[in-house]
């Protein structure tokens, strides 16, 4: 690859990643309930309603997982994907790219959780205001990843169950949703 390459898959890579971050975003607030009061709530609501809206009527939500969300996601993705081989000048083949969308996404998911489950654990060592739209919307968010250990992997009165939590994201990263994207680079490359 030569560096205005590098450069145009970095700029594909920002771009498509602030969009999906708004869509992951959106699914994790739904499906964990979190309030809609919330002005972070209202912003993802707000931007992504005109796109989500629609696809509703054909997807609706499944035990609070906004379908209709969700697929637009792994769209977002499988076109990032897409523009990148384009970009790159590389073969594409469909099935590849379908299995690299999905691998892409789940990625994307797990590194959400996460970056909120640390900011989570962060605000909670140090003293923040709880009612904070940030702390609450992370709150709402990380709190179901962390509640069936909390108080379990308490040494010395310290709780390690973010910790736990965070290893546990790691390794679905490392062992889940990197073996999927090498197979999907390997069927987009047609091998």
């Amino acid at each position: 690859m030569n560096y205005l390459t590098n450069a145009g898959g970095l700029l594909l890579n920002v771009v498509f990643g602030a969009l999906i971050a708004l869509f992951v975003l959106r699914v994790l607030a739904e499906a964990n309930r979190a309030d809609f009061n919330n002005p972070i709530c209202q912003f993802l609501y707000r931007f992504t309603n005109p796109v989500v809206s629609p696809l509703r009527k054909l997807l609706p939500s499944v035990r609070r997982i906004n379908l209709a969300a969700l697929l637009v996601v792994f769209v977002l993705e499988c076109v990032k994907v897409l523009l990148v081989v384009l970009l790159a000048g590389l073969p594409v083949g469909v099935v590849g790219l379908l299995v690299m969308g999905l691998a892409e996404m789940l990625d994307f998911f797990l590194l959400t959780w996460i970056v909120v489950v640390f900011v989570w654990s962060l605000m909670s060592m140090l003293s923040t205001d709880r009612y904070h739209p940030v702390a609450r919307f992370v709150t709402a968010v990380a709190e179901p990843l962390v509640r069936p250990l909390r108080g379990r992997m308490t040494i010395g009165g310290l709780d390690f169950s973010p910790t736990v939590v965070l290893l546990g994201l790691f390794l679905a990263r490392i062992l889940v949703a990197q073996p999927l994207q090498d197979l999907g680079g390997r069927l987009l490359m047609g091998m």
